[in-house]
């Protein structure tokens, strides 16, 4: 694999910030929004800010009537249901039960989700023996992230459902994944705006009919959720893109390795969280089982 160049190290730790960061941005965004509302306003926000981003770089929308221009937007708004309005909701509701840096390490689980589901959906992709075993080594670090009480009568205690709604976002994110993967050929910064809005178009009515206007935020809580819209959700779709045409996207899925790493500091250092006492152990297991899905093995020579 070539050199991917200071550059573009620059850019995957910017990436991994901001991803991180976004966690605990969503706590301070939630003192002054419901969380529909949260989700709602950020992808609303993420979407009008790359779609004219992208009209700035001479990108346009998918070509409704182009040969496969039916297909893609079907893929678009599969992936702005499961990439963007449900995740972004399921968070923004765990996150008012659970500490930020918690449903961040909860994302490191995505693609370890992403192997099972790639195994039936993707040609070409098979659970291997070594990929079972990073899945199950994985899967055990989930179970002791969300804690066996996750899985008994809470009565009025949300805090194990939220813990569960975590990992559903990052279900959510493993089926957006295969989406994108199954869609035809096209720009990949069109298709991110495209799918931004269909995810608005769909979660905009729902905030309004759930949680109604929202009233006048506090500052703070207002600068979260332009954080939430314009870096996260549209600034990081531009780096994501140019990292993967400069170093390939091996290079750019080291990301999923720091955004745990980076949720779980922001959260404990500026928002002074107390996580829960399994979490380390927990995410060393789901890191250790990415590594080794990841691990290429070498042909005898």
């Amino acid at each position: 694999m070539p050199n991917p160049g200071a550059r573009n190290w620059a850019k995957l730790v910017l990436l991994g910030m901001i991803w991180g960061a976004s966690f605990m941005f969503v706590s301070v965004a939630l003192n002054g929004f419901a969380p529909i509302s949260v989700a709602a306003a950020r992808i609303s926000i993420g979407a009008l800010t790359l779609y004219i981003m992208i009209r700035a770089l001479g990108v346009s929308l998918p070509d409704w009537s182009a040969p496969q221009g039916r297909a893609i937007w079907a893929a678009a708004a599969a992936m702005g249901l499961f990439s963007n309005a449900l995740p972004f909701t399921l968070l923004s509701w765990g996150q008012t039960y659970v500490a930020s840096g918690f449903a961040g390490v909860c994302m490191a689980v995505v693609p370890l989700f992403v192997l099972p589901l790639a195994h039936f959906f993707v040609p070409g992709e098979h659970m291997t023996l070594r990929r079972g075993i990073s899945f199950l080594i994985g899967f055990s670090g989930v179970i002791v992230l969300i804690g066996l009480d996750a899985f008994q009568s809470i009565g009025s205690d949300y805090e194990a459902l939220a813990r569960v709604a975590c990992l559903g976002a990052a279900l959510c994110y493993a089926i957006g994944a295969i989406v994108t993967r199954l869609c035809p050929a096209t720009n990949m910064l069109s298709l991110s705006a495209a799918a931004l809005l269909c995810a608005a178009v769909m979660i905009v009515p729902v905030a309004l009919w759930q949680e109604g206007v929202p009233a006048r935020p506090d500052t703070l809580s207002l600068a979260a959720i332009l954080y939430l819209g314009l870096l996260p959700t549209a600034l990081a779709q531009i780096l994501l893109v140019q990292v993967i045409r400069d170093a390939g996207p091996s290079f750019l899925s080291m990301v999923n390795y720091q955004v745990p790493v980076w949720s779980v500091l922001f959260g404990a250092l500026l928002l002074n969280e107390v996580l829960p006492p399994q979490l380390l152990i927990s995410l060393a297991l789901i890191l250790g089982g990415l590594l080794l899905s990841r691990k290429r093995v070498r042909a005898p020579v």
